[in-house]
């Protein structure tokens, strides 16, 4: 049952709350999610007051979707804004490129999302100093003092490590630092950054947010108005809009979220306790599993544990055996769909990981098929 909200009555759960998102009131004869609107532009005479009037500023369909989003990723709060943008990299730029400036010092993780060190020559290149260090350990507050951003990337990706993001939004906070979190791999119903303590939560909605593989997408939320309309404003100078359709397939998917995130998860610890238990070390990593390093700060600050799993396979060559060998799990990059990927993730070669590197996002099939078929791959690839 939900928890209890105001005058004794039950709030919205996770499931009733991601059904229901950004649905405008009930018109008679209108459908409950409206159409995608398509318009570069909108009737305006006079004045131009109303909230509607180029299509690089503001959308309908945008509109609904970003109400959505700030609801799942902060219900029951007033004064959180959403902006939703092209993909999950226009939505990263527009929180670091709209808040720093020249001279300014910003803090990234050293085992983050592959493009970050793409980001970091750009912001290098405009007179920005970028401090790194890993994800786990809190190792991001010994290099904090005087940056001007803390981003938190958590889980980690591609290396699932965790950290606090209470701690560290308190101790950036106390040294004048603002707080972005990537909640890519977590989503909003597995983790609430604001919540801890955030100043933005980001994240790519072309993962598991909308789940099927087929759209790119990005958000942040926030609070601060000031620093939202910054972000806003980056988002119109740059253009980096979603389309309309893309916005309308995105509020559609969000109606099965909790049904696949729960799945997924389910789906994930099941993979990994079979993997973990596999006659070979395959270094398996999963913050579900309580044998994990993660898996301490995960299980206080996390409400599901997500659907990427990783292991290590003896070889480059053993890898490829493997992702040949499997039936039911396509060799693809992204994760978060409900069909199952895995991919060697060296092959990018922006990650510092091992020859052998898998990392598996598992999807919403039979979990006893899946672990057939990656225990059927494993023994097949060995030979």
């Amino acid at each position: 049952m939900s928890d209890p909200g105001p005058q004794g009555l039950p709030s919205d759960g996770d499931g009733t709350r991601a059904v229901r998102a950004g649905l405008p009131a009930p018109v008679k004869y209108e459908p409950t999610l409206p159409g995608p609107v398509f318009a570069a532009h909108f009737h305006l005479p006079g004045e131009p007051t109303g909230p509607y009037t180029y299509g690089r500023d503001e959308n309908p369909t945008w509109t609904l979707l970003e109400r959505a989003v700030g609801e799942l990723e902060a219900p029951g709060e007033d004064g959180v804004e959403a902006l939703v943008f092209a993909s999950g990299m226009a939505a990263i730029s527009s929180v670091l490129f709209s808040r720093l400036r020249s001279g300014d010092a910003v803090v990234l993780p050293g085992d983050g999302y592959q493009a970050l060190p793409l980001v970091r020559a750009q912001l290098e290149a405009y007179g920005i100093e970028v401090r790194t260090a890993p994800t786990g350990g809190d190792a991001q507050l010994d290099v904090l003092d005087g940056a001007r951003l803390l981003w938190i990337e958590t889980p980690s990706n591609p290396g699932l490590d965790v950290c606090d993001i209470r701690r560290l939004a308190a101790e950036a906070h106390a040294r004048g630092a603002l707080v972005a979190v990537d909640n890519t791999l977590a989503t909003p119903l597995g983790q609430r950054p604001l919540e801890l303590g955030a100043d933005f939560s980001v994240a790519s909605g072309t993962k598991q947010l909308t789940g099927h593989g087929d759209l790119l997408l990005g958000y942040v939320t926030g609070r601060d108005a000031e620093a939202m309309s910054a972000v806003r404003r980056w988002r119109k100078i740059v253009g980096a809009i979603p389309g309309p359709m893309e916005a309308w397939l995105a509020h559609r998917s969000l109606a099965t979220l909790h049904l696949r995130v729960e799945r997924q998860s389910a789906n994930a610890l099941a993979v990994a306790e079979a993997l973990r238990d596999w006659p070979e070390e395959l270094g398996v990593r999963y913050p579900g599993l309580p044998a994990d390093p993660s898996y301490a700060i995960a299980s206080r600050q996390m409400r599901g544990f997500g659907c990427v799993v990783f292991f290590t396979l003896p070889t480059r060559a053993r890898a490829e055996r493997f992702l040949d060998t499997l039936r039911l799990v396509d060799d693809a990059t992204s994760f978060g769909g409900v069909r199952s990927t895995a991919e060697r993730r060296g092959r990018w070669g922006g990650d510092a990981v091992p020859e052998g590197f898998i990392r598996m996002s598992v999807g919403a099939e039979d979990p006893e098929d899946l672990v057939a078929d990656l225990l059927q791959a494993l023994d097949e690839s060995a030979g």
